[in-house]
């Protein structure tokens, strides 16, 4: 199954917007999030599975919209296909992560 991408300028779209509807996770360590985040964002580090996955399907919602963030989109096309393989039905990769966001939506971002 291929997994649905989305660009940087479509995030930056539907934050500007109403987004309660959205389940937002970035799955970057720690330390790369200290450098550059986005609001609202979910933090779930792969390195940290064990600590999250237990009860990852009480606290989200397999049919809302999930948008999942990294650094460049990889890591975050990871997250996607194991959240399909659990049954989530409308997930989505952010397309070059939080570097292709901080270079075309928000220049004033640090990049690492």
């Amino acid at each position: 199954m291929s997994i649905i991408q989305i660009t940087v300028q479509e995030l930056a779209e539907r934050l500007a917007g109403e987004h309660q509807d959205l389940q937002l996770i970035d799955v970057r360590e720690r330390h790369e999030v200290e450098i550059a985040a986005i609001a609202d964002f979910t933090i779930l580090p792969l390195s940290e599975y064990e600590e999250w996955a237990a009860d990852f399907k009480e606290k989200f919602d397999p049919h809302a919209e999930t948008l999942v963030l990294c650094h460049h989109g990889m890591r975050s096309a990871q997250m996607c296909q194991w959240l399909i393989e659990r049954g989530f039905t409308n997930v989505k990769n952010i397309d070059g992560g939080i570097d292709a966001y901080a270079y075309i939506v928000d220049p004033t971002m640090a990049k690492y």
